[in-house]
């Protein structure tokens, strides 16, 4: 029996990315996944045109044995959480795992624009990111809470001193509210056995970044440390893992890095290494050419 059988997950921002990520993991480990996100077959291509659709995932779950289905759904509107979870509850009697890796866009070149000077539109994108996350843990919480389990993890970056500045407003102010959101449903989930907590990734090899990365010169890979990037299924790997430890809610409440969590629980890269946490100072490494699809 593999670790996850039996358990149902719904994950956010799924069609790509660390949310892809996190969907193949829990497929391997026997889990049936509602692979949710606004890109479908059906429906208009994402901006760069990168690849990645809510079916992909699903059946690319299901292949490496567990349950993907499709839920093609704008998570920032209200009426499409509640549904899906209703659906959940309805075809499956329960909910073990809500897992987000939504995230807005936030273009490269508004770094270094002082606020003033950004789009509005950067504010309402992180706005509704922020929304995301706050409406599945609001509809969430009920169907754990009446089981009396379950756990909830959100992907963000780690917020170590609240006085701190990430250097771009939008980057800033979204990650700060996601990390509250965390702290508060904690709190007020933990009587429940039912367990919330951020997860940090390094830098991954999503499909944006190596759409980035294959434009670049090798100069331009070594400044923004493309030797110590992770695919995105090592952070997956981590949730994966932290689903099935009978113990999680004692990890409630805590900023958790996918490589400190390789450690505990014993697992790797999909490529067999162990990755430490991403530091931009640590010595250049070879990295091999199969990673840009060469």
């Amino acid at each position: 029996m593999k670790a996850l059988e039996g358990k149902i997950a719904i994950v956010a921002g799924a069609s790509r990315g660390a949310g892809r990520g996190i969907a193949l993991a829990l497929g391997d480990a026997g889990a049936t996944v509602y692979v949710a996100a606004r890109t479908s077959r059906n429906g208009p291509k994402p901006a760069e045109n990168v690849p990645g659709t809510v079916e992909d995932t699903a059946a690319d779950v299901s292949a490496r044995g567990g349950e993907g289905i499709a839920v093609a759904a704008d998570l920032s509107d209200e009426a499409q959480v509640s549904a899906l979870i209703g659906r959940v509850r309805q075809e499956r009697g329960r909910l073990d795992l809500v897992a987000s890796s939504v995230w807005y866009g936030n273009p490269l070149e508004a770094w270094g624009k002082p606020f003033w000077k950004l789009d509005t539109a950067l504010w309402r994108d992180m706005l509704q990111t922020t929304s995301v996350h706050w409406l599945l843990g609001r509809h969430a919480a009920p169907a754990m809470v009446s089981r009396g389990h379950g756990l909830i993890v959100y992907v963000t970056d780690l917020v170590p001193d609240p006085n701190a500045y990430y250097g771009q407003m939008m980057w800033d102010v979204g990650h700060h509210a996601i990390g509250r959101l965390i702290v508060g449903m904690s709190h007020e989930l933990k009587d429940h056995n039912v367990a919330v907590t951020g997860m940090n990734p390094g830098f991954m090899r999503t499909e944006r970044v190596l759409m980035h990365m294959r434009g670049m010169s090798e100069d331009g890979r070594r400044q923004f440390r493309f030797d110590l990037s992770e695919t995105v299924e090592y952070i997956g790997r981590a949730i994966a893992a932290l689903t099935a430890d009978p113990k999680a809610i004692e990890k409630t409440g805590r900023f958790l890095w996918a490589a400190d969590l390789a450690k505990e629980y014993g697992f790797t890269d999909v490529d067999g290494r162990y990755i430490p946490r991403f530091n931009p100072d640590a010595p250049p490494q070879e990295y091999p050419k199969e990673w840009l699809g060469e």
